[in-house]
């Protein structure tokens, strides 16, 4: 996973998200970004870390994304991991 395609992949959940408006609205809360922040911000790797986090964190939203751009469920994961922010914590 290259830092470019972990960026498409999020901008790909940035768009999937905002086309659903249910989805979109807890998005700008949980964002606190207004819609054209989120435009403005779509190429930071920082927010689209996040954009990649709030992705994760409802497992049918991941699903339906994954299903809907025919990617495989482990990807946006895989592509959070390389996006600033997103290295695991080492606990050993």
């Amino acid at each position: 996973m290259t830092p470019d395609v972990a960026e498409t992949i999020a901008v790909k959940a940035l768009v999937w998200i905002a086309e659903r408006d249910e989805l979109a609205s807890s998005f700008l809360g949980a964002s606190g970004a207004t819609a054209d922040e989120l435009r403005e911000r779509a190429s930071d790797p920082e927010f689209l870390g996040f954009v990649l986090d709030f992705l994760l964190s409802d497992e049918d939203a991941l699903l339906g994304f994954c299903e809907d751009v025919t990617l495989k469920p482990d990807l946006p994961m895989r592509a959070r991991a390389v996006l600033p922010g997103g290295d695991l914590p080492n606990w050993t």
